[in-house]
């Protein structure tokens, strides 16, 4: 959803189908608070020929509902893609843990995969972080950049609920013993050493909030009201806690 329209929080599908991702494109998740959740629904919505992977690393259990490949031939990909679930990526797998591919690589998908989804940072299940200075690491030829947040994070101790508690504070200005009020966490989402970090011009920047709920509803409507101040026409998707739909 786009500028100052009303929006209501969505089941986490019909979010990923409400983004509009085209074909063609190379989308990068980055942040917190859900983006493997919303790799996974985007792989499911837009189905047959959408590639999934990871530049940094991801849980081994994570392959939702993709038929997995590790280090695939050119033709394996094609051979694989034929078919109607969408395909995840790995170089590797230790255990728990599964390797990402170097961030050149995903664009050499294309023509064969008709969208690639990024998750193209790491939060340790943190709903909020601050990049390192090695992060985020974007893909080549990104189109479309999702800033995830979880609205589990809005109004609570930075230190206790953010990955990377030092950074955040000081991209939002305050203690890490302090909380990320709707201000502050709109100024992390927004600023270019927070979640538009290395985010380049012409490429398309959206803004997800996930994992909302009664409980946390007037938090992200003072979020949304402080984005919206800050960028009238910033993009804001709302992703309910519920995520069927």
């Amino acid at each position: 959803m786009v500028g100052k329209e009303t929006i209501k929080p969505l089941g986490v599908n019909q979010a990923a189908l409400n983004l509009k991702i085209k074909e063609g494109e190379i989308v990068a998740l980055v942040g917190g608070g859900g983006k493997s959740t919303l790799l996974s629904a985007l792989g499911d919505v837009h189905g047959k020929g959408t590639v999934l992977t990871t530049t940094t690393k991801m849980g081994s259990d994570q392959v939702g509902n993709a038929t997995l490949l590790i280090r695939p031939s050119k033709e394996d990909l094609v051979s694989v893609l034929s078919g109607n679930l969408p395909v995840m990526i790995w170089d590797s797998v230790d255990g728990e843990k599964a390797f990402g591919v170097d961030p050149s690589l995903p664009e050499s998908w294309l023509p064969e995969a008709t969208r690639i989804i990024v998750e193209a940072d790491g939060a340790r299940r943190r709903p909020a972080k601050a990049p390192a200075l090695y992060e985020p690491v974007l893909p080549s030829g990104v189109t479309t950049v999702i800033a995830v947040i979880g609205a589990d994070a809005i109004d609570r101790v930075i230190e206790d609920q953010c990955h990377r508690p030092l950074r955040v504070a000081a991209v939002v200005g305050c203690s890490s013993y302090e909380r990320l009020t709707p201000k502050r966490a709109s100024l992390l989402l927004l600023n270019q050493n927070g979640s538009r970090k290395n985010l380049e011009s012409g490429v398309r920047f959206v803004i997800a909030i996930t994992k909302i709920s009664s409980q946390n509803q007037n938090l992200v409507d003072e979020l949304v009201k402080e984005l919206r101040n800050s960028e009238p026409e910033i993009e804001i998707s709302l992703v309910s806690s519920h995520n069927e739909g």
